[in-house]
Parts: C-alpha cells; sequence; structure tokens
C-alpha cells in the first residue's frame, strides 16, 4: 500500500520551492552592472561645443556646461579606448603614455588640461607643432572612449573602471593600479617655441 501524501504538506512543499525560486530571482534581478553599447548610435548633426581653453573671456562669466564624458564609468568604453589607442597609432608619438614625440600622458602635467573636454579638443582641433587633427576622421564616440582611457593612464578615473589586461609582458603597472596625478598646468615645452 502506497502513501499519498497530504494535501497540505504538498502544498507546503510548492509554497517553499516557490519562495526559492523568487529568492533567487530578487537576487538576479538586484545586480547592476553597466550598460555596455555594442553599436554605438550616430553621432548627433549638431556642432560640438565650444571648448574654453582659459578663463578669459568677453563679457560676464557664464559657468561652463559640464562634459558629457559618456565613458568615465564604463570599463567596456575604457577597453575599447585602449583597443584604439593602438589601433590609431596614437602610442606611435605618446609610447603606450610614457611619452616619446609626445607629450606622456601618465603624469601629471597637461599643457592644454586634463578635464574630459579638453582631451576631446586636443584629439579633434589637433594642437601646435606635432598633434594632428583627427576632425572627421573619427566618430564623435571613439573620440570619448579615447578620452576615457587617457584619463585612465593618468589615474583619474575610478579604480574598477579598467581597461583589460594586455596578454604581453609590461614593465609598467597596469592602469587601474597607476597612482592618480592630479592634474596641474603646464606649459609649452621649450622646443616648441623656438622661433621658425
Amino acid at each position: 500500500m502506497t502513501q499519498c501524501p497530504s494535501v497540505a504538506s504538498l502544498v507546503c512543499t510548492r509554497a517553499a520551492y516557490a519562495a526559492i525560486v523568487l529568492a533567487g530571482a530578487a537576487s538576479l534581478g538586484g545586480c547592476e552592472r553597466e550598460q555596455r553599447r555594442f553599436q554605438e548610435p550616430a553621432p548627433a548633426s549638431a556642432p560640438a561645443q565650444s571648448i574654453q581653453l582659459s578663463e578669459l573671456q568677453a563679457g560676464p562669466s557664464t559657468p561652463r556646461a559640464p562634459s558629457p564624458d559618456p565613458y568615465k564609468a564604463n570599463a567596456y568604453g575604457v577597453n575599447e579606448g585602449k583597443r584604439l589607442f593602438s589601433w590609431y597609432n596614437c602610442e606611435g608619438c605618446h609610447a603606450k603614455g610614457g611619452g616619446g614625440i609626445g607629450p606622456p600622458l601618465m603624469d601629471a602635467n597637461w599643457i592644454y588640461g586634463a578635464e574630459p573636454e579638453n582631451i576631446y579638443a586636443t584629439i579633434v582641433q589637433g594642437r601646435p607643432n606635432g598633434m594632428p587633427s583627427f576632425r572627421s576622421r573619427i566618430p564623435e564616440y571613439q573620440v570619448w572612449q579615447l578620452v576615457a582611457y587617457v584619463r585612465s593612464m593618468s589615474g583619474l578615473l575610478r579604480k574598477d573602471v579598467a581597461p583589460s589586461r594586455d596578454d604581453h609582458i609590461q614593465a609598467k603597472k597596469p592602469e587601474q593600479s597607476q597612482d592618480e596625478q592630479p592634474p596641474r598646468e603646464s606649459s609649452i615645452p621649450p622646443a616648441s617655441t623656438q622661433s621658425q
């Protein structure tokens, strides 16, 4: 003779299973991950906002609009910036951030400013004595990814926003392990101020 489970114990067992499933769903729903956009939207047709390099301006002072910097808290975007840094041959002049023909990007000296909008303007507009303009050559979202990576090289991003590791031996610390280099104003290097 087989024993039939009582209706009460069957309901109790099903309620326990339902509670376990709901608890699992609630714990998975509580996890927050960064938003990864694998296909970027088309850049806006509006012109980029003007970048102010000094405090001098005509008329009354107006507050500056905050920079969009969409990748400052996005590890995927910073990693894409790292890939693009190599792909666009930024390493040819900046030597993996340590400086070469171009200025180093890992220290605290920033000739044109360390704010995201200043780095963006440097990439898009170029700078005298060497930095070419990449206007209309690099999509805007890739410029912002490069900006985020350049800022990560001097420790200006959070430590949890890190590009992936390289698969070859490096003599330097990973970007996210760099000590923060508080930006300070610098001047144009002496070699570039000589008259032509």
